[in-house]
């Protein structure tokens, strides 16, 4: 009896300091964003003063008030989410077909090809070979040089080839018996047995879209109908240090001269966070799935 008591009460210590754990592991994790959240929503002479932590002192949308008075933010919208969108799908698509041929036992040369795409994540032509190819194929000011420059990654690749690994050789030979072409393979066998790994992709290659800008800079800065969102954020909190678009927007012109360059750097933070992360939610159980059930082999 003694014995079950004292290990109810070791059982118990131990759910104690299991939770108080949890709890500091929560604040640590939630502390940052919510400052940024306060400070975004806080009055930006009273935000100087400093001393803002999870609570706006002086709560005020001021500070998106002057972000949403930029018409280009708009369209950099809408750009940014095209982007995301289509070259989400065609990169993650173009990573898994590429993955499935080298993943072949019966493809002789996979090792080959293997090791010139491994290749290219070492060497590199640099930036200025790189902006002469795009010029030469006519590129520069076009909606495709955002997607088909970045379309395929190996990174990405490699890691869909080695989840294809685990998966029984015996499945692609069973549908081949059944009379299906590569084609059917892939799409009807591959693709569902790879939805874990795939999503988990595709949240990688979706937020390295929507946090895109350098790209912009490059190849559309002029283009105002291919500007993107980070691309004008990044204008706009230029503009709040400077005070040089005052006179190429008018509108937000007032504006600039009542915010500080910190509120309006918290505010961009929270504009640019918060719509991948309502994406997050719904590819969470297939990101936990593809970040573990490809790292063990039997």
């Amino acid at each position: 009896m003694q014995r079950a008591v004292g290990r109810n009460r070791s059982e118990v210590v131990f759910d104690v300091a299991l939770y108080i754990f949890m709890i500091l592991v929560a604040v640590v994790t939630l502390y940052p964003f919510l400052n940024v959240l306060a400070i975004s929503l806080n009055d930006s002479t009273d935000t100087v003063k400093g001393g803002i932590h999870i609570w706006p002192r002086k709560f005020t949308i001021q500070n998106y008030d002057t972000i949403l008075r930029y018409p280009s933010l708009i369209i950099g919208f809408r750009n940014t989410v095209l982007r995301t969108v289509i070259g989400t799908f065609l990169g993650v698509m173009s990573a898994s077909m590429v993955a499935y041929v080298l993943s072949r036992v019966d493809f002789q040369a996979r090792k080959l090809f293997s090791t010139l795409f491994a290749m290219t994540m070492y060497f590199s032509g640099g930036l200025i070979p790189g902006y002469m190819l795009i010029r030469s194929l006519h590129m520069i000011g076009t909606f495709w040089v955002y997607i088909i420059p970045g379309i395929l990654s190996v990174w990405n690749m490699f890691i869909i080839r080695s989840y294809i690994y685990g998966l029984p050789f015996a499945l692609q030979e069973s549908a081949k018996i059944d009379g299906a072409n590569d084609f059917k393979i892939f799409y009807r066998v591959i693709l569902p047995l790879c939805l874990p790994v795939l999503a988990t992709i595709s949240l990688f290659v979706a937020v390295g879209h929507w946090n895109a800008w350098f790209d912009t800079y490059l190849y559309n800065s002029s283009k105002e109908q291919l500007t993107t969102l980070q691309f004008e954020l990044m204008k706009v909190l230029q503009s709040t240090q400077t005070g040089n678009d005052a006179a190429h927007n008018p509108n937000a012109a007032q504006s600039i001269t009542n915010v500080s360059p910190e509120s309006i750097k918290m505010a961009i933070t929270i504009v640019v966070t918060v719509p991948i992360l309502l994406v997050y939610p719904f590819v969470q159980k297939y990101f936990v799935k593809g970040m573990t059930l490809g790292a063990v082999k039997s």
